[in-house]
């Protein structure tokens, strides 16, 4: 079994084996289990059934992170976004006047249109044209961003006066994580194999004594067959009169337009975002790859199969009932354990089916330990910094926007679209234009329009 699992995924061709694929695929997948929990809570605000939704979760994030794995053999998972499921619920239905069904069209479209994008090589041509000095602001900005998240999501740092703060030490959450990420640091610093996964394990075990974990959840089993019937309900609707039949009849294009090119712009630079971030940094992808990225050469590498791997799974989610599909940056923990391969993403997304079975096991797995692991990855991604000149300010401005935005505006496309704006004004400013690629221009002035659009909406 190992013979064929190494020849199908060349695992010593990347300098891997079978059981650190293993320890990686697990390791994504509880990094960026909060989403089964999540995202179907977001989506119901909007109207969708919860329980539907999980299942569309599920399958969506399965059936992405397999064509991921097989088809572009590189180890990253998909799940409906987060960002997008917000931009969902909050801006296209609640803000737009949309139904859910007509979302979920408008999503489909989308990912129609990116999969023109990239079958043409428009795509990979955006890769190509981001300068490096920006490619690495990217991928410290996602390392923070990273590391933000895992703080965020067990409240490390609050905003209840209206400006963030640290939180009391007064409240489980916090010690737990206190815990897991000073267990899993001396695991990383002792080199042990498999500590960010060893880390969450550990963490959630002694959640339990703490009363952070509710041994409790095991019981609040819903009934499958009311699971499903949800998800029935929504399957397959963005396809019929309810949604891309309806959206055209009810609204006009270009009220349709502008939700459709937001989510588009945002699904492929999160998409590209995140592969530069973390494929340069881990080195995952070869020097063809990177070849490839540079001059335009090869119509096969493993980063060009990633694009369309993407794209597909935001089509498969939108017809399953969920918001877009996309590369989540919690790959990034998996890669830390040293997943090179789609062995990694094909463990994760049978992870992703059990969890159908298991939901009950699956939810006993805290914030408080999947924290530690982001911020933990965070700090690793965070030696994209060295790489960037600070001394040269036409290098600093555009790379410190691209960080910081990234962050503050809790987006990697809005931090991409102000490291691009910004990155034309001090080449405008210095007179070096010819240094600018045109789809960098294109770029810059479809995320200005949506800009302008989004004001005007209001």
């Amino acid at each position: 079994m190992n013979k064929k699992l190494d020849k199908f995924f060349g695992l010593k061709e990347h300098g891997t084996d079978v059981r650190t694929e293993v320890l990686a695929g697990l390791t994504t997948f509880f990094a960026m289990s909060y989403i089964l929990v999540v995202n179907p809570a977001i989506l119901s605000d909007a109207g969708l059934p919860e329980k539907g939704v999980y299942i569309a979760t599920i399958l969506s994030a399965a059936i992405g992170t397999m064509i991921m794995g097989l088809y572009a053999n590189i180890p990253y998972a998909q799940a409906p976004g987060m960002g997008l499921n917000a931009f969902f619920t909050y801006t296209i239905v609640l803000g737009g006047g949309f139904t859910p069904i007509e979302a979920l069209a408008i999503i489909l479209l989308s990912g129609l249109v990116n999969l023109v994008l990239t079958v043409t090589n428009v795509r990979k041509m955006l890769l190509q044209a981001i300068p490096p000095s920006l490619q690495n602001a990217i991928g410290a900005g996602i390392g923070l961003f990273v590391a933000y998240i895992g703080l965020l999501n067990v409240e490390f740092i609050n905003f209840d006066a209206g400006v963030p703060a640290l939180s009391l030490f007064n409240d489980p959450v916090i010690n737990l994580t206190v815990i897991g990420l000073v267990l899993t640091i001396i695991l990383m610093i002792k080199d042990v194999k498999g500590a960010i996964l060893i880390g969450l394990i550990v963490t959630t075990i002694i959640g339990i004594p703490m009363g952070v974990v509710d041994m409790g959840q095991i019981t609040n089993v819903a009934s499958y067959s009311d699971v499903f019937a949800e998800f029935t309900s929504i399957f397959g609707k963005a396809l019929g009169a309810e949604g891309l039949g309806s959206l055209f009849q009810n609204h006009q294009w270009y009220e349709v337009v502008p939700f459709v090119l937001a989510a588009l712009l945002t699904d492929i630079f999160d998409a590209i975002g995140t592969l530069i971030g973390t494929g340069r940094r881990s080195g995952i992808f070869t020097e063809e790859d990177e070849k490839a990225m540079k001059d335009g050469s090869g119509i096969n590498t493993r980063v060009e199969k990633g694009l369309f791997a993407d794209v597909t799974a935001t089509i498969f989610g939108s017809i399953l009932g969920t918001s877009n599909v996309g590369t989540f940056v919690e790959s990034s923990a998996g890669i830390g354990v040293g997943g090179r391969t789609g062995l990694t993403s094909m463990v994760t997304a049978l992870m992703f089916l059990a969890s159908i079975v298991l939901a009950p096991v699956i939810s006993l797995v805290p914030a408080a330990a999947t924290s530690p692991a982001l911020v933990i990855v965070g700090i690793l991604m965070s030696s994209s910094f060295s790489d960037i000149d600070w001394k040269d300010l036409t290098v600093a401005v555009p790379a410190f926007t691209t960080v910081v935005m990234t962050v503050l505006a809790y987006s990697i496309s809005d931090g991409i679209a102000l490291g691009f704006i910004s990155f034309i004004l001090v080449k405008v400013i210095t007179k070096k234009t010819k240094e600018i690629h045109p789809i960098v221009w294109g770029s810059a002035l479809l995320f200005i329009l949506n800009y302008v659009l989004t004001a005007i909406r209001g």
